[in-house]
């Protein structure tokens, strides 16, 4: 009987291991701060080391966490990783720290990456799809978690060796090509992410929160942490999953089972011994019982019964006494013996007799107490199967309980995708988070908050100073009009500040002066090379050559050459005297004189005459 419990029990362990080695989960967790060539990062360490602390709490058999990685080391990191991969059933990969698109391909920056020009990005960081070839032996779950879309501080350094090479804001959307395979961001493709002003990002912190929750799907956890995220910023950031997962729950974590029908009691084989030493009821027997159970309640039952054989083996012998001292008074009185034997051989019967009734007695008491406690026994037994099927009642009923908590999820999942589908924009972000009251704050405050929320959806220019000017009114036009709203622009509302918030990212586009173009959120000058020049289409168009223009100074300068080359004129020049007669006056000619008491009247004038030669 013990070898056979013990072969059973070599082979329930041999199918444990056989069964946790098919579904063996490995992670790999990545949290990037130190960085040499631009400010720390404050959070990815310690976001790294909370979701690493959560992967070993579910149950991962393999959880490598590794911080502040240089190139060097991040390689040799998804080497090792990609190797134990291959034995595994679920591969998680997490990174937190800087990540950059380059030309729509995504990469993780090392720590010591100097990123000086566009080009140095494919030998110093790490290219998404090198992460996702580490998971890719994986048979059943591929999981990439990236909190890697903040702000970068690189792309603002960075020289670009082709002005035409696109650096995005965020990381760009990805299609992973394997199966059961997802690539979860921080934040929506082309947006960032925000670090929030506690210990670990909201994004880190909604992880933690809903990935180990047995039984629950990824996708549907993946949609919680969406949910998490968009409330504790404000609805301006919101995570994104790409990749898709087959018809079946994937959790992170399996749900715990359930009891569906009798559990096997413990003490069940050591009942059935015991009633088969009840049955035996020798010495010998509960000897053995006692070898093989030397403690617990059955073994207390088992002494009462060597107690009661006992007491059974002293009564047989008192009673045989009794007997033998009979049979020898009767023997003495058979044989006339004198009076004192036979006193004597009747006081030996008494004495025996009174014996037997005490060993009888004794026999009483301990089969009164070997009864009693086969009652307690039988008692305890049926306690305790009263507390197994409690157990199983209960544990029927969380089943049940957990099985339509699933169904009215799913049916209010499916109810809340109809209603996004059927609703509008400000529809479906009144749905989210309805506004009941109204805060409690003075018109310039929400002027203020108003036009921050217009900067940052690239609606307005002007700096938030709580005047509702002209300025203002026209970038709410402007987002009235690219948004499909219809808000007052004449005035800041509540309203109008919702909405604007429940954008994720820009909403008027980016309009720059002729010479310049837009790279993401600013404008950049154009540079043509020599010989073109920037037309009326903002483009770059060859330089065409003309013929020199006359200009008005070579119109003067030909004009003093004409009078240069021109004779002199021969008209008389006047002497500065002036002559007087009937018809006037008029400056005496050069060789012209005046004359006083001349008698010619055709020459006479005011004071004498003209002489002319």
């Amino acid at each position: 009987m013990g070898a056979l419990r013990w072969f059973s029990l070599v082979f329930f362990l041999w199918l444990a291991c056989g069964s946790a080695q098919a579904e063996r989960r490995v992670a790999l967790v990545i949290g990037n701060s130190a960085y040499k060539s631009v400010p720390r990062l404050s959070n990815p360490a310690n976001d790294a080391t909370l979701v690493g602390g959560m992967l070993k709490k579910a149950g991962f058999d393999a959880v490598d966490v590794r911080l502040d990685l240089s190139v060097v080391e991040m390689r040799k990191a998804l080497r090792e990783f990609g190797s134990r991969t291959r034995e595994a059933e679920v591969a998680v990969i997490y990174y937190a720290g800087h990540g950059i698109e380059l030309d729509g391909n995504n990469y993780l920056i090392p720590t010591d990456a100097v990123l000086e020009t566009d080009t140095d990005v494919y030998d110093e960081a790490f290219q998404l799809d090198r992460v996702l070839v580490t998971v890719e032996p994986a048979k059943q779950l591929r999981l990439v978690i990236l909190d890697a879309c903040r702000d970068n501080p690189f792309a603002k350094t960075m020289k670009r060796t082709i002005a035409s090479r696109a650096i995005g804001r965020g990381l760009a959307k990805v299609e992973p090509a394997s199966p059961n395979t997802m690539v979860a961001y921080a934040a929506k493709a082309g947006s960032t992410a925000s670090d929030g002003d506690s210990k670990n990002s909201p994004f880190a912190a909604a992880l933690v929160e809903r990935l180990p929750t047995p039984g629950l799907d990824l996708r549907k956890a993946f949609g919680f942490v969406r949910d998490d995220v968009l409330k504790s910023t404000g609805y301006k950031q919101e995570p994104y999953v790409y990749g898709s997962l087959g018809g079946d729950d994937v959790p992170l974590v399996a749900a715990k089972p359930v009891a569906v029908g009798p559990q096997p009691n413990p003490q069940d084989s050591v009942r059935r011994d015991y009633e088969l030493a009840l049955q035996l009821g020798s010495r010998e027997v509960w000897n053995a019982f006692l070898a093989q159970y030397p403690d617990g309640f059955y073994a207390s039952l088992a002494k009462g019964q060597l107690s009661r054989i006992g007491a059974e083996e002293e009564r047989a012998a008192a009673a045989n006494k009794a007997r033998q001292a009979e049979e020898e008074k009767a023997r003495l009185a058979a044989e006339r013996a004198n009076q004192a034997e036979q006193e004597k051989a009747a006081a030996a019967a008494k004495a025996a007799e009174e014996k037997r009734l005490a060993a009888e007695k004794a026999k009483q008491l301990e089969e009164a107490r070997a009864a009693a406690a086969e009652q307690r026994r039988k008692d305890a037994e049926a306690a305790a199967a009263k507390a197994i099927a409690d157990k199983q009642a209960a544990e029927k009923a969380l089943a049940e309980k957990l099985v339509s908590d699933k169904a009215a999820a799913e049916l209010a999942a499916k109810q809340a995708a109809e209603k996004q589908a059927s609703g509008n924009a400000e529809q479906k972000i009144a749905a989210v988070s309805p506004s009941s009251t109204v805060p409690a704050m003075s018109s310039q405050e929400t002027t203020k908050l108003v036009q921050s929320e217009l900067r940052r959806v690239g609606c307005l220019t002007a700096s938030a100073d709580g005047d509702w000017k002209a300025s203002s009114q026209r970038s709410l036009a402007l987002f009235n009009k690219y948004a499909g709203t219809k808000f007052d622009d004449k005035l800041a509302s509540f309203d109008a500040l919702d909405a604007i918030k429940a954008k994720p990212g820009r909403v008027c586009p980016l309009v720059c002066d002729r010479g310049s173009r837009a790279d993401g959120d600013t404008c950049v000058k154009i540079a043509c090379r020599v010989g073109y020049r920037v037309n009326d289409d903002n483009e770059c168009e060859k330089v065409q050559d003309k013929k020199p223009a006359v200009t008005r100074d070579d119109k003067a300068k030909k004009d003093e050459q004409r009078t240069a080359r021109e004779p002199t004129s021969s008209r008389p020049q006047a002497s500065g005297q002036i002559f007087c007669n009937s018809s006037g006056c008029k400056p005496v000619p050069q060789g012209c004189r005046l004359e006083s008491g001349g008698d010619s009247s055709k020459n006479r004038g005011t004071g004498g005459a003209l002489i002319c030669n």
